[in-house]
């Protein structure tokens, strides 16, 4: 049997409010300026911190530093990723602005490692279009501060990060059997020889009993509505207009619950111990993934006992 591997990609965008240090140091960027903040030392911190590093004491006095500085320290990247601030070889490098006394890290455009030192002084080149984040500084370049001219505009309050991992996942010998018999429309779970408990997806070892789950176990597609959740707030990729619930089905002889869709009614109606059934994706769309279960839909049985699923919430 060969064991499955797909290439996986988790991605969202996190928006976060920056407060008033961070927001001022965002504001600043954006009106090509950069600020830092003193320290209870006299040192000045670029980026700015909010609470002094030594003494805790929250910090208020801000002072203005130039665009350009001094190399501490450096490391080339020969082969960028994505999303990395220039998409050819560059250096990370950490910079000590003229009027700082801490360095900020960012990227130095040079056409190769035999072109950056330490001691090497580097500026600011700024975006073209500022937009309201650490992105203004588009990166540093060999050179002294050249005039700039400053914009103005409301403060920026929110920034919003996208955030992404690709990674390849490589599916265990127990998995590979789940996933290739999902491209079956079979669903199989293991069961512990100890405690009798079945699983699904299947583990490998029974998690109580530390023992291996050797058994094979075909599930129907069928079960209960154990817990839920209205899905009330839209977000970015969404496929379903809100509200929909997602909850976890215990299928019948399983011994705990997975995470699915509930359609095929309203929001509202969807209740623990309601009897669902699997919608799946046609036949010819099937692949080893638990998405050929496009959705569960209430099948129309009595709701099932409390009793009978109170201990897999």
């Amino acid at each position: 049997m060969t064991q499955l591997s797909a290439p996986l990609n988790v991605e969202f965008d996190y928006t976060r409010s920056l407060g008033p240090v961070l927001g001022r140091f965002i504001t600043g960027l954006r009106d090509r300026r950069i600020e830092g903040i003193r320290g209870d030392d006299g040192r000045v911190h670029v980026p700015p911190v909010e609470f002094d590093p030594i003494t805790a004491r929250r910090l208020t006095e801000w002072v203005e530093v130039a665009h350009a500085g001094t190399v501490q320290t450096w490391a080339w990247v020969p082969e960028p990723d994505e999303g990395q601030p220039l998409d050819k070889p560059f250096a990370w490098a950490l910079i000590k602005l003229d009027g700082a006394d801490t360095a900020m890290l960012h990227a130095v455009d040079v056409p190769g490692p035999e072109h950056i030192q330490t001691g090497m002084r580097v500026r600011v080149r700024w975006a073209a279009e500022p937009v309201g984040s650490m992105h203004d500084i588009a990166c540093f370049e060999p050179g002294e501060e050249v005039e700039t001219q400053a914009a103005q505009g409301e403060p920026v309050t929110m920034l919003t990060t996208p955030v992404r991992l690709l990674y390849t996942h490589t599916a265990s010998r127990e998995e590979t059997r789940y996933l290739n018999g999902l491209q079956e429309g079979r669903l199989l779970g293991q069961r512990c020889p100890a405690c009798q408990k079945v699983y699904i997806p299947p583990r490998g070892a029974c998690p109580t009993d530390g023992v291996p789950t050797v058994d094979e176990v075909e599930l129907p597609d069928r079960g209960i509505v154990t817990t839920f959740c209205i899905v009330n707030l839209p977000f970015l990729g969404q496929r379903i207009t809100p509200p929909y619930v997602t909850a976890y089905v215990l299928l019948d002889g399983a011994d705990i619950a997975f995470q699915h869709l509930i359609l095929g009614c309203e929001a509202s109606e969807v209740r623990m111990g309601m009897r669902v059934k699997a919608v799946w994706r046609p036949r010819a769309e099937w692949q080893p993934s638990l998405a050929n279960i496009d959705h569960f839909e209430p099948s129309g049985e009595p709701d099932a006992p409390f009793e009978t699923y109170s201990q897999h919430l």
